[in-house]
C-alpha cells in the first residue's frame, strides 16, 4: 500500500492523533510560558521538599545531555532531532492504532522541545526533582511526554508482542 493510501485509509485515526499532538504541545507551551514569566521575578519556585521549579536553559538533548556552547554542535543536534521528528511522524501514520497513540505522545513532546530549540535556541527545563542534596536532571513537560510514550512503546513490545 502506498503512503498516501495509508493516510486516507486511517484518516480519522490520524486526525485524533493530530489532536493529541496539538493538545500535548499546547500543555507544554503553556507550562513553559508560565515558568518563564514567573521566574523573571523569582529565580526558584519552592513547591515542596522534593520538587522545585528552577528555570534552566538546556542546549543539549533530553536531561541536558550533550549540552555545548558550540553553534555547530547545537545545529547538528537540532538537525538530527528534526529528522527524528519526521521519522516519528512517518511511523505514526504507518503504525497500528495503539502505536499511533504512543507515537502521538512522543511527537507532541518532541515538537514542543524542537519549537523551543528553533525559537529560543535552547529548551527551558524547570522541574527539579530532588531528595536532600541529590538532584535528578532538570526536565519539562515535553520530556515527560516523550518518556511516557517511549516507555509505553517498549512495554508494548515486551509484554504485548503480537505472535505471528
Amino acid at each position: 500500500m502506498k503512503f498516501h493510501e495509508l493516510i486516507l485509509k486511517h484518516k480519522n485515526q490520524n486526525l485524533i492523533c493530530l489532536g493529541i499532538v496539538f493538545m500535548l504541545f499546547a500543555i507544554d507551551r503553556i507550562s513553559k510560558n508560565k515558568i518563564i514569566n514567573s521566574t523573571i521575578e523569582i529565580n526558584k519556585i519552592f513547591i515542596n521538599d522534593f520538587v522545585n521549579f528552577d528555570l534552566v536553559w538546556n542546549t543539549g538533548i533530553g536531561f541536558g545531555l550533550f549540552s555545548s556552547n558550540s553553534t555547530l554542535i547545537y545545529n547538528f543536534i537540532t538537525g538530527i532531532i528534526g529528522i527524528v521528528i519526521l521519522i516519528i511522524t512517518y511511523l505514526l501514520i504507518k503504525s497500528s492504532v495503539t502505536e499511533k497513540f504512543f507515537f502521538s505522545i512522543i511527537l507532541g513532546g518532541a515538537i514542543g522541545n524542537f519549537y523551543d530549540r528553533m525559537i529560543f535556541l535552547a529548551v527551558p527545563d524547570f522541574i527539579d526533582v530532588h531528595f536532600n542534596n541529590f538532584h535528578w536532571f532538570t526536565f519539562n513537560m515535553a520530556d515527560i511526554f516523550i518518556t511516557i510514550g517511549v516507555l509505553m512503546l517498549i512495554s508494548k513490545e515486551i509484554f504485548f508482542k503480537n505472535e505471528k
